[in-house]
């Protein structure tokens, strides 16, 4: 027999996206009662779900919201967000294998999302998808959707708007990181009569969401960087003084 307490922890578990077979090697409790328990929650006195940061009664912003601006960013240029038969839902951030220091970045940003929960590392030709499951993700991110983002409207919650206004460089590193880059173009000018070689860096946004181009370009208009949209697709930072705000708070990724 296994007291209150007992049972209680082994289910919160369980809300936290563990699957049976990890709780019950955490906790040496028999899968056969894990069953029994998701089968009769009442008699417990116990009510399953943790309390959700966005949805419980007691609302608040995240515990990190400078950490989450970032995984925002993330999240609305590289990554997606699906539901498992046990409404637990798996996110994941593909990231590519050129960028290390980016994936280690990655990992940070959702473990301070969800310090109970494991984040992975899931390989794919060229990149590694940053996972990590919980009941909780689409609270965190109500842009998840059916379909792909660019397909449907993407609009941040009052909350949300919040975060990113209070930490907008996190905002855009995050997109930048994702769906961004820093590039350095070069052009030819004729300095005493001889044709030399000129070098500038420019950075580049690129997403087919017109809406989440626009969230970046607001972030960028509040923190005073010059931009140009290059075509539907691509947002163009070139003025030198914008490009050295950019280095100064994004940089290049690594």
């Amino acid at each position: 027999m296994y007291d209150l307490e007992t049972r209680k922890h082994a289910l919160s578990l369980l809300d936290q996206g563990f699957s049976q077979n990890s709780v019950s090697t955490q906790t040496g409790i028999s899968r056969a009662a894990i069953r029994s328990w998701l089968e009769r929650i009442e008699p417990l006195g116990y009510k399953r779900g943790s309390e959700c940061p966005r949805c419980g009664e007691a609302s608040r912003p995240p515990d990190a919201p400078a950490a989450y601006s970032y995984l925002l960013g993330l999240y609305l240029g590289d990554g997606c967000i699906s539901a498992n038969k046990r409404g637990v839902y798996s996110l994941r951030i593909a990231c590519a294998d050129a960028w290390p220091g980016l994936i280690e970045a990655c990992v940070e940003a959702v473990q301070i999302a969800r310090p109970a929960n494991k984040v992975c590392l899931v390989r794919s030709p060229g990149c590694q998808y940053v996972t990590c499951t919980s009941k909780h993700w689409p609270c965190f991110f109500p842009q998840h959707g059916p379909g792909k983002k660019h397909d449907r409207r993407i609009a941040l919650e009052l909350w949300q708007q919040k975060i990113v206004q209070a930490h907008p460089w996190e905002f855009i590193r995050g997109l930048i990181h994702s769906d961004g880059c820093r590039i350095i173009n070069w052009t030819t000018r004729l300095v005493g009569g001889e044709p030399r070689r000129y070098e500038y860096a420019r950075y580049f946004f690129t997403n087919l969401s017109a809406d989440i181009l626009g969230l970046f370009t607001s972030a960028l208009d509040q923190v005073g960087v010059e931009w140009k949209q290059a075509n539907s697709r691509n947002i163009s930072v070139a003025r030198r003084a914008s490009v050295a705000l950019m280095d100064a708070h994004v940089g290049p990724k690594y």
